[in-house]
């Protein structure tokens, strides 16, 4: 039957104007637009901080489970409830001209609605740099679901003409599709069911990418809705037939159609094809990838065996499709090059063992269950990369973990004949030692062969590529001597050193920082054995700094009030994080170096600061800065050594808890590249102020993803090396990533808060420290006054001074104690206020984000209101008009 689309245009103007002819549908419009932007810009985001539809996507499916109810209750109730339905099928029209004419109007009207939501697209551009390829496949998500979603509420209207019944059938029957997920893993269905929810489906679309399999649930979902709207309405021709009886022929027909979609579906699941429609392309191939699995050797064929859990948990479910897609496009691109075997694996089993022999062992992770309760399962989910050269294991490919970077560089390294050398020289930082391997270490044994290296005789420099050194200020001075012999010599170095080393701490505080004497690790807690030898240079590591050519206070560290995530506020200053920024004046990377160019954010913890020594020639290339929110901290400003280290027999160093913080506007250089010649010297190091940065929480982190934001950690520190031995073509995959974007503006706004709020802190310890300043002076003029007295002899000018001395002691002891507490109430007052000038913006601009989509919404509703009465107006003739009297 062909289709006639001038009878169609006519269907959809008159269903089209009818919405629009009341109240109700502007009313539904704005009601629809305000609940999107509450959902949108609630506390979660901006406790997030990121300009984008996340915490609307979250709640979009049940949005739409009340609002396209709210469309399509009156397309059918209302022509029957007005008997306007009979007239409508006399017509010149076919069924399903009229069915397609009523739903396009209908989607006309939900696209209106979208329409004017859009309007939050302003406001995160104003807030922020949003990434719009992301933005605009959201709302293109948002329309497919909306679009599906209507014509099952179209189903809804058929059955009855009460439009109050319509609209609650009609949550009935979305309800299907909108908690079939949750459902299927209450019944225990997981996977069997969940690919045909909602949520699933939109998933990808809300991340950004357009997959095939989601265009495909999605238009047979609105083709299966819209045949049993046909059936519905065609069921008044149903007593004409003789035949079998036509329930049953539709019946059968919907179920094979229904069984279709499923298969369908299914099939699609597996396919890779897809658009990625970010900014920076996170879900497609790099150019790497496909450069390294084009250049395999056919004569060396390179085998992948992963080893998955049949099951795993709802946050692993995406990571697991994601690894098996990834695999799929490795096989379709290498071709006989590579080949991917998968293996199923169930606890106890012999894929299991056949796992663990290749050091693939089951992971515990947490999870929480369909009751809601927090549970735990150990799962399989690592690979193992062969070829007749090499083998690489990736024991577990967690949440966090970069798949695709993980995969092509351990195929790349199995592909190349020898690896690379990296030497890690021993210090009292243990990074390779045995038996307490850092995790640096264990990453660096993926593509690197590493190899402990005593600094105790000369460093032979030729037997590795790289030399990675931890807390070289700990070296003893003869052992500082050959480390200085070694970067002298233009031999690659990183050196990782710290003021103040949490990693390295204990139950009793810090023990290892440089300004702390040597620690013995063999003496127990009441001693028993000889002191160690004493640090060279008492830690402050002279001759080394001499040799680079820079400056380093070893006792000082850096803060920074440039906290990205509201969500971690309570964290002191002094976990610096350094962001990236639109602004290249603020931007805390360098992006002319290979090693920073793609980082996006880091946090360093009590990190110190290098700056090049004002004589030396060599040059000195920043990686790392703080914002203009930062200063600098003495040794006796942040640290609390009231405790004692009895293993170290020594004061305990703990942080304290509110340092007296002063921003100076300056930028401090967390991490600097070194490069040049000298006098005898010859130059290739890079220094890092911090070693806690590449502490074993941010290798576990980056595996586990557990916190709600991307540190970039683990990827400086393997740049650094991949770039100080010559090799980058890792680099720039393992840099990939979405770029950190955040609420620019709200952050300026809060910056002037906390800005003032220092200001307002500097001025309350300047007036205590003055009022302290005038005590001791009283003080000083009682004693002046008694030894001037030259009535009194000396010995009771002894006894009178020292009783002057107790007793204006005490009286300043009370008053400092009580200044201190005024003090610190003061700060607690600024820091109250400063909070509520933080909540109050928030709540503004959340105001106007919710109230401002709904502004165009009202503006046409009153423009067409006053064009229907001037219509109404014009029609009615003139003598027939009111006068008034």
């Amino acid at each position: 039957m062909k289709l006639r689309w001038s009878v169609i245009k006519a269907i959809f103007l008159r269903n089209l104007t009818s919405y629009f002819s009341g109240v109700l549908g502007y009313l539904f419009i704005i009601l629809f637009v305000v609940a999107a932007g509450f959902f949108a810009f609630d506390a979660d985001f901006f406790t997030a901080n990121e300009p984008n539809l996340d915490q609307l996507s979250e709640w979009y499916p049940v949005l739409l489970l009340f609002f396209i109810p709210a469309i399509t209750m009156s397309v059918w109730a209302e022509e029957k409830k007005m008997g306007t339905d009979e007239l409508l099928f006399t017509l010149p029209a076919s069924e399903l001209e009229i069915l397609i004419g009523k739903y396009l109007s209908v989607v006309a009207v939900y696209t209106v609605a979208l329409v004017f939501s859009m309007t939050h697209m302003f406001v995160l551009a104003y807030l922020g740099n949003p990434d719009w390829g992301l933005i605009l496949a959201t709302y293109f998500g948002y329309w497919l679901a909306g679009c599906a979603l209507l014509s099952a509420g179209m189903l809804a209207s058929q059955f009855t003409r009460n439009i109050t019944v319509a609209f609650v059938v009609g949550v009935v029957i979305l309800l299907i599709p909108v908690s079939i997920g949750p459902v299927s893993q209450l019944i225990g269905l997981g996977e069997l069911l969940e690919q045909f929810s909602l949520d699933e489906q939109f998933r990808d679309l809300s991340m950004g990418v357009i997959p095939f399999d989601g265009l495909l649930y999605f238009v047979f979902l609105t083709a299966f809705m819209l045949y049993l709207n046909y059936v519905v309405m065609t069921r008044r021709h149903w007593a004409a037939k003789r035949e079998v009886h036509p329930a049953l022929q539709f019946t059968v027909r919907a179920v094979a159609l229904a069984t279709i979609f499923a298969c369908a579906t299914t099939w699609a699941s597996y396919s890779t094809v897809r658009i990625d429609a970010t900014q920076e392309k996170q879900f497609s191939l790099s150019t790497t990838t496909r450069e390294v699995l084009r250049k395999l050797d056919p004569e060396r064929p390179i085998e992948i065996q992963v080893f998955i859990s049949k099951e795993v948990p709802p946050e692993y479910v995406e990571t697991r499709k994601r690894l098996i897609g990834l695999l799929r496009q490795y096989d379709e691109l290498a071709g006989k090059n590579l080949e991917v075997r998968y293996v199923e694996v169930e606890p106890f089993s012999p894929q299991a063992e056949e796992a663990e022999h290749f050091g693939i062992e089951p992971v515990q992770v947490f999870y929480i269950d369909r009751d809601g309760r927090r549970a735990e399962a150990e799962i399989f989910l690592g690979a193992v990369v062969i070829s007749s050269y090499d083998k690489v294991v990736i024991p577990f490919f967690g949440k966090g973990l970069p798949i695709e970077y993980e995969l092509t560089r351990s195929v790349q390294t199995v592909a190349n004949e020898t690896r690379h050398r990296v030497g890690v020289l021993q210090t009292d930082a243990a990074l390779a030692t045995s038996g307490r391997q850092w995790q640096i270490v264990r990453e660096l044994k993926k593509q690197y062969i590493v190899e402990e290296v005593s600094p105790a005789t000369e460093i032979d420099g030729s037997k590795f590529d790289v030399l990675l050194v931890g807390m070289p200020s700990s070296l003893t001075e003869p052992e500082m001597d050959n480390l200085v012999q070694y970067v002298k010599s233009g031999r690659p170095v990183v050196l990782f050193d710290d003021p103040f080393p949490l990693t390295l701490g204990g139950q009793f505080g810090v023990s290892s920082a440089p300004r702390q004497p040597k620690t013995n690790p063999h003496a127990g807690m009441f001693g028993g054995s000889p002191p160690p030898e004493p640090k060279a240079d008492g830690g402050r590591a002279t001759r080394l700094l001499e040799a680079l050519g820079i400056e380093w206070p070893y006792d000082q560290v850096v803060f920074d009030f440039n906290n990205p995530h509201p969500e971690y506020g309570n964290l002191p200053a002094e976990y610096v994080f350094i962001t990236s920024s639109t602004k290249p004046e603020e931007d805390g990377f360098n992006r002319q170096s290979p090693i920073t160019r793609g980082l996006e954010e880091l946090i360093a913890l009590y990190p110190g600061f290098v700056q090049q020594r004002s004589s030396s020639g060599i040059e000195f290339t920043p990686l790392l800065l703080t914002s203009y929110q930062s200063g600098v901290l003495k040794w006796e400003e942040f640290v609390d050594e009231s405790g004692f280290n009895f293993f170290a027999m020594s004061a305990a160093a703990n942080p304290k808890r509110n340092p007296p913080r002063r921003i100076d506007a300056n930028r401090y250089c967390l991490a600097a590249y070194l490069h040049g010649e000298e006098a005898d010297a010859k130059i290739n190091a890079v220094f890092v102020t911090d070693i806690d940065m590449i502490s074993d929480f941010f290798f576990e982190e980056r595996t586990m993803g557990n916190l709600s934001m991307k540190f970039d950690n683990v990827t400086f520190v393997l740049n650094a090396i991949d770039f100080l031995v010559g090799d980058e073509s890792f680099i720039e995959l393992r840099s990939r990533r979405e770029k950190h974007r955040t609420l620019d503006r709200v952050e300026r706004m809060k910056k002037v808060f906390l800005e003032q709020a220092n200001k307002a802190e500097r001025e309350a310890d300047r007036q205590a420290e003055e009022e302290l300043e005038k005590r001791r002076e009283q003080l000083q003029a009682r004693v002046k006054e008694i030894q001037e007295n030259q009535q009194l002899d000396p010995i009771a000018k002894a006894q009178l001074v020292e009783q002057a001395q107790q007793a204006e002691q005490q009286r300043l002891s009370l008053a400092e104690a009580q200044i201190e507490q005024e003090k610190n109430n003061e700060i607690q007052k600024i820091r109250a206020t400063t909070n509520r000038q933080v909540k109050l913006l928030e709540w503004r601009i959340r105001l106007l984000s919710i109230l401002l989509p709904a502004i165009p919404a009202v503006l046409v509703g009153v423009i067409m209101l006053a064009i229907r009465l001037a219509d109404e107006r014009r029609s009615v003739s003139p003598d027939r008009r009111r006068k008034d009297s």
